[in-house]
């Protein structure tokens, strides 16, 4: 049983990745209902907090359905941390995750992100010191280095581990390298064979099928597998992955009925959770992901992401559902 402190989250869990613009409530939601063990929250600004914005405050709601759930933040600052990590346990998540592996420009050029991986020693600094004050678990998602020359995730998640985080995920590409090249799990697999290492490590990168995902629990030893950018458009990747784990068989992929009522079950959370003129607009980035693959679909696309009206969406996705014949899956 892979526990963290007290939660347990099963044999070998499958976590959501934090995903910004993707990983809200309504979408951490589906991956819950579709067999998710653990998710964190969008990454969060300790700036954006401390200063009461609205979009890092909207970021810190969760809810019981979705328990176990992280709310991971991210910042340069240690006193701005701890000010946010106070801020935090207001909303009583079951974790805190500190984020070291974001590597887009504006968040490292700021120190924050995998910026703090060019600064080991106050990266261990600023991790202690969230530790020290809070009473919740404390996790850390990182990368293996800022890049080629400092690839030094070994050493850094043992002496993490030392200061008291009590698991840790680790995507397998520096920063240099964004989201270029195949993820390298070899030192994801050293973390896990340092015989020092006691707390749970967990995989992510490029797991984009459940074949990978059973090579890779194999061959690299870890706790469990933290999956992304393989969920979007398709909750149902995580059943997926456990259901071959555990027979060696595929599970027959989602019709086209089961992507509809998905879609319309996440525009229902999403209206719900940031009211119709903005869930409206923030589910159109997510119909091309779920409806990908089928031919003679473009003009319902088309449908979809230009109409600002609910009633008019629910029809098309109704006339989707009831038309299936109309479209041929193509991937």
């Amino acid at each position: 049983m892979v526990k963290i402190r007290d939660i347990e989250l099963g044999e070998f869990p499958l976590l959501l990745a934090p995903m910004e613009d993707v990983s809200d409530p309504p979408f951490r939601a589906l991956c819950k209902k579709h067999g998710a063990d653990l998710m964190y929250t969008e990454f969060i600004s300790s700036e954006g907090l401390i200063r009461d914005a609205a979009k890092s405050v909207k970021k810190l709601d969760i809810y019981e359905y979705e328990r176990p759930v992280g709310i991971q933040i991210f910042g340069y600052d240690i006193d701005s941390m701890l000010k946010s990590t106070e801020i935090i346990e207001k909303t009583n998540p079951d974790i805190i995750d500190i984020n070291y592996g974001c590597p887009v420009k504006k968040v490292t050029c700021k120190g924050a992100g995998a910026g703090m991986l060019q600064d080991i020693p106050k990266l261990i600094r600023m991790t202690e010191a969230i530790v020290k004050a809070t009473n919740l678990p404390v996790t850390v998602k990182t990368r293996l280095g800022w890049d080629e020359d400092t690839k030094f995730v070994v050493d850094t998640a043992e002496r993490l581990q030392d200061i008291g985080i009590e698991a840790i995920s680790i995507h397998g590409r520096t920063r240099k390298q964004l989201y270029k090249g195949d993820a390298d799990w070899t030192l994801i697999g050293d973390v896990k064979a340092n015989s020092r290492m006691k707390i749970p490590v967990f995989g992510n990168g490029d797991i984009d099928s459940v074949e990978k995902a059973v090579d890779y629990k194999d061959r690299y030893g870890v706790d469990g597998i933290m999956i992304g950018r393989a969920s979007i458009g398709n909750p149902w990747f995580f059943n997926e992955v456990k259901h071959f784990m555990n027979t060696g068989q595929k599970l027959a992929a989602p019709t086209l009925a089961d992507k509809v009522q998905a879609a319309r079950e996440h525009l229902t959370m999403s209206v719900q959770w940031k009211g119709e003129i903005l869930g409206i607009a923030e589910m159109k980035r997510h119909y091309s992901n779920y409806f990908r693959g089928y031919i003679n679909f473009k003009s319902y696309r088309m449908k979809l992401v230009t109409s600002f009206h609910l009633d008019e969406i629910f029809e098309t996705l109704d006339f989707i559902e009831n038309n299936q014949e109309e479209f041929e899956v193509v991937m």
